[in-house]
């Protein structure tokens, strides 16, 4: 009886707090971010992305609702697989925007451009958020994102391909300004560039290109969408595992550049190392937060080794992000049975993710959407 009055409680609580609160209630004057034109709604975000922070760590899942383990969109009702189990969409929605570039008519996963955005304003009416990545091809051999021969030095300001790359940033403004809500206004967006820079395995990583060409590509990018007048962008950037400040500095182009901070981390080396290596990086990445008074979250993760333990949700993701301080944590696609982050109808981990979905600090779509302006 007791836990059922200080759940009501905390409920009338949550309510009072959310429910009163409008756009009147923002000093936008204070918010400043990477973008100095930024539209109203992605201060909104902004303030949003603060405020799940305050209440718990919102759950995330790329191409959630394009496609799932056996099954696709089949452009009727919006469905993921989450959704099957828990009866919620995720809160935070990952998209990609690889061959955005080419002008092509799918992703690089064959995700249509057409299904995402149709999928964002939806979620956008929902009350969800929207992260995007860009696995954007090697822009001088015309080989993919892991394709790792030098490039950068090419589309930087005076390079060899930079009249291609500028064109490449044009293709990917028009898709930004596509993105609106039924009043008319831009859907904002965390934008999530050149992630995992410090490992070696894209063509802007560590190893491929100098930490000061990296600051400089970043810098010119949100200088070009701008000049594209793309102005309803928030910033993430996100390194791979780190060992310390110093290195999640190393290719950091500034504060007055980036508005979120993130870190992906996957589980290749077993739970217990998962674990405590989510712990000793987010720890890092709320140092690097407060310093910059900027929102944090886990931009990436996952476990590798599905079917090796059913309570993996309770027993080795939870711990270790637990009282992180993290906006959200999302986990990569559920491709096929053989290649999933997210648990799905029949999953060895489906109950434990239940357990996940219920715990008071993971917040989903239904939770999030009360928390706006």
């Amino acid at each position: 009886m007791n836990k059922l009055i200080k759940i009501l409680t905390l409920l009338v609580f949550g309510l009072s707090i959310f429910s009163c609160k409008t756009a009147k209630d923002i000093d936008f004057d204070k918010i400043q971010l990477a973008d100095k034109q930024a539209t109203k709604e992605t201060k909104i975000l902004y303030q949003r992305i603060q405020d799940i922070a305050k209440e718990g760590i919102a759950f995330g899942h790329e191409d959630a609702t394009a496609y799932g383990v056996n099954w696709k969109d089949d452009g009727k009702k919006m469905n993921s697989d989450v959704k099957k189990i828990t009866g919620k969409f995720p809160a935070v929605h990952g998209f990609d925007l690889g061959h955005i570039e080419l002008g092509r008519s799918t992703n690089l996963d064959t995700v249509s451009f057409d299904l995402m955005r149709r999928h964002i304003k939806k979620i956008n009416r929902k009350g969800g958020v929207i992260t995007m990545s860009w696995h954007l091809d090697n822009p001088v051999t015309g080989g993919d994102s892991w394709d790792t021969a030098t490039a950068v030095s090419q589309i930087l300001k005076n390079g060899g391909e930079r009249e291609k790359f500028e064109l490449w940033i044009k293709q990917l403004s028009n898709f930004f300004k596509s993105l609106k809500d039924e009043k008319g206004n831009y859907i904002p967006v965390v934008f999530r560039p050149y992630h995992e820079m410090n490992g070696s395995w894209f063509w802007w990583g560590e190893g491929i290109v100098s930490n000061e060409d990296y600051k400089n590509l970043w810098r010119e990018t949100i200088a070009l969408l701008q000049e594209n007048q793309v102005h309803n962008l928030l910033y993430a950037y996100s390194p791979n595992t780190v060992g310390s400040i110093e290195e999640f500095n190393k290719y950091y182009p500034g504060d007055e550049f980036v508005d979120v901070l993130g870190i992906d981390i996957y589980n290749h080396s077993g739970d217990e190392a998962f674990t405590e290596s989510l712990k000793q990086n987010l720890e890092i990445l709320k140092n690097k937060a407060t310093a910059s008074n900027k929102p944090y979250a886990l931009t990436e993760s996952g476990n590798n080794k599905f079917g090796m333990n059913a309570e993996w949700w309770t027993e080795a993701l939870y711990p270790g992000i637990k009282d992180s301080g993290i906006a959200w944590v999302l986990v990569w696609r559920n491709a096929r049975p053989d290649h999933y982050f997210a648990s799905y109808k029949g999953d060895v981990a489906e109950e434990d993710f239940k357990a996940f979905e219920a715990l008071e600090e993971i917040l989903f779509l239904k939770e999030i959407s009360k928390i706006n302006y």
